[in-house]
């Protein structure tokens, strides 16, 4: 497939002040020992605890609705599940074009050896979607990367949406859908993902700590982005407490401590 978007070098943030990031862990937080099931900082955890908690993260972080869609743009991740999600939203939604979105990300830079936009693709292609619907961006490294650079990538084709299904990971809904909202608002978002409980998508083959380490990172970003890169979500005090005990448990690899 040679569909692939010569895009712009990569956007860096711009500075931030550390002190406006609402939370991030102190050097006090505690490391969690793999296998012992148990962490240590100001307490000693359970794993059941840290479960109970990370369902909650993951029951707000999946919340969404589907909508109508001109386009499904499948966010890239490490989860290629995803990609069978955008084809049934193509399918059932009968959007225009399927856009395949992501290069090499935090987590996948070590895990795969091809761009997280061409694995989606060529799973998308296996499951009947039309080689000419497919449009494939190959250089973002990050959500507000794959909102940006497909925009660029259609609006060079002459392709303006006015509806849009972001298909994603499920604890990504919420914050795929803060962030096309805000990256390109010019489009009506919905999401479309999995509808399983954090206990089911793990029995399918998705790696515990790698997931609960991306969802403290992304319900943390719900708040240090919101209305920067994101527009504002809502966080309830008690997913924000559940957030802060599990980067205390040692799940903080993808917390933000200053940018």
């Amino acid at each position: 497939m040679e569909k692939i978007l010569k895009s712009p070098g990569r956007e860096e943030a711009g500075p931030f002040d550390k002190r406006r990031v609402p939370w991030y862990p102190s050097k006090n937080c505690g490391k969690f020992r793999e296998g012992a099931g148990m962490a240590y900082g100001d307490g000693v955890r359970a794993m059941d605890e840290m479960m109970e908690d990370a369902e909650l993260l993951f029951s707000f972080l999946s919340q969404a609705e589907e909508g109508p869609a001109d386009i499904v743009l499948a966010m890239g991740s490490q989860d290629l599940g995803v990609a069978e999600i955008a084809v049934r939203a193509f399918q059932e939604l009968g959007a225009d074009w399927l856009v395949c979105t992501g290069g090499f990300g935090k987590d996948t830079s070590e895990l795969f050896h091809e761009t997280e936009g061409v694995l989606y693709a060529r799973r998308c292609l296996e499951l009947g979607v039309p080689e000419e619907r497919i449009l494939v961006e190959t250089r973002a490294s990050n959500s507000g990367e794959n909102f940006r650079f497909s925009r660029t990538l259609l609006e060079e084709r002459g392709i303006f949406p006015a509806t849009g299904v972001i298909a994603c990971k499920p604890y990504m809904a919420r914050r795929a859908w803060a962030t096309g909202s805000m990256q390109w608002p010019q489009v009506r978002w919905s999401v479309a993902c999995q509808r399983v409980s954090l206990a089911e998508y793990l029995a399918r083959g998705n790696d515990r700590r790698a997931t609960l380490e991306l969802m403290v990172g992304d319900l943390q970003r719900l708040r240090v982005y919101a209305g920067r890169f994101q527009v504002q979500v809502q966080v309830p005090e008690p997913v924000w407490q559940a957030c802060k005990r599990l980067a205390g448990d040692g799940y903080d690899r993808y917390i933000i401590r200053e940018i």
